[in-house]
């Protein structure tokens, strides 16, 4: 480290080559500009991965990969508000709100009101200035739904259009119960840190409740197959998801051996498994680091999540494998129960065996306050399996 910028007041008296940021701002005259060349291919975000089944990996986005996803929503998002107004909940250190808020709201010249992610927060944001464009997660809508009195406001929640969310699957009742509330388009995406942000995206024009939608513009997505990944698959045929085209990371920051497992051929793999339907929307089944290999049985997690998310008790699940002597891995459910109500574990796994296989009800069932999550609101389940405590 060779300069420290701080932000904000300094706690501890700043070294001679550091600054902080009023400071430095006070010294540079506006009509300076660094003497730096640089081209599309030159480094922009060292951004880590999520770190959701193990440890980060950080992956180099370049100028090229951000410039070329502002443009591609450009495009898709083709009736903007002729003077858009965006609210940003999403962390800006993330290639996600960084891309869709931050950058977007310079590139068209748009208002961009930040706000904190407590829904009282964001409600106060959108009555007062009135955004047209919300991108969020999953959780961020569903704590807007939820917060006490919300349906009185639905007035204050007209001005907004468009909403694209990300980071984690879109529940259906939860896209249909926003979109009659607000009277907006709210649309499920997709992305991941090593294509900076997204490549996927529901059509505002259409849109199908599970699927992560289309390629973005120049995007190119195949599914192949999870042995090899070589062969290429036929419609509604599970394998890894694999994409290529401009906003593909140049790599893995000092992981050789991580960038060539993940950069094979021209296509970045995502270790994410998929199908494509007939008419060419993509949906996401699971992570292949995620499937449960239980006595020879394979499971995907996010398929008894969905069942065990449907108890009227259940306000957030996370289904994980856990080592087995006797299956390999076992299943394992750690929940979180709705405030006000009570559930065993009995109680769920009868409700599970009514709408599961036998050999995909969680064998094991732990109750906790809340479930660990990274900055974009995504489940880590590695911290989960180590049985670290959750803030």
């Amino acid at each position: 480290v060779e300069q420290i910028i701080v932000v904000g007041d300094p706690t501890e008296p700043l070294a001679e080559s550091d600054f902080d940021w009023a400071t430095l701002l006070a010294r540079t005259p506006p009509e300076a500009r660094p003497a730096l060349a640089l081209s599309a291919d030159d480094v922009a975000i060292l951004q880590y991965t999520g770190g959701t089944t193990g440890l980060p990996k950080g992956a180099l986005g370049t100028h090229g990969n951000l410039v070329a996803n502002t443009l591609q929503f450009d495009a898709w998002i083709h009736d903007a508000a002729e003077h858009e107004i965006i609210l940003g909940v999403l962390p800006l250190f993330h290639v996600y709100g960084m891309v869709l808020t931050l950058i977007r709201a310079a590139y068209q010249g748009a208002t961009l009101v930040l706000t904190g992610r407590r829904p009282a927060e964001m409600l106060e944001a959108i009555s007062q200035y009135r955004p047209t464009f919300f991108p969020g997660v999953p959780m961020i809508y569903r704590l807007l739904l939820d917060h006490p009195g919300v349906e009185a406001r639905a007035a204050e929640l007209g001005s907004i259009r468009t909403c694209i969310s990300g980071a984690a699957p879109l529940p259906p009742e939860v896209q249909q119960r926003f979109e009659a509330l607000t009277g907006g388009r709210l649309r499920e995406g997709y992305g991941l840190s090593e294509a900076p942000t997204a490549t996927h995206c529901n059509p505002l024009s259409e849109n199908r409740l599970g699927s992560i939608g289309l390629p973005l513009p120049d995007i190119e997505a195949a599914i192949v197959d999870l042995e090899t990944g070589e062969r290429l698959l036929p419609p509604d045929t599970l394998g890894e998801l694999v994409v290529r085209g401009p906003t593909v990371m140049r790599g893995y920051h000092h992981q050789p051996e991580a960038t060539a497992q993940a950069l094979r051929g021209g296509w970045l793999y995502t270790g994410d498994i998929a199908r494509m339907d007939a008419q060419g929307y993509f949906y996401i089944v699971d992570r292949k680091a995620d499937l449960i290999n239980c006595a020879g049985f394979k499971v995907y997690p996010s398929e008894v999540e969905r069942v065990l998310r449907e108890h009227p008790a259940v306000a957030d699940v996370a289904v994980a494998g856990v080592p087995d002597p006797y299956r390999g891995e076992a299943i394992k459910a750690w929940v979180v129960v709705k405030s006000g109500m009570t559930l065993n574990a009995e109680e769920l796994r009868l409700w599970a065996r009514d709408q599961l296989a036998r050999y995909k009800v969680p064998h094991e069932i732990a109750f906790v306050e809340a479930l660990p999550r990274s900055a974009v609101q995504k489940v880590l389940r590695r911290v989960l399996r180590a049985g670290e405590s959750v803030d």
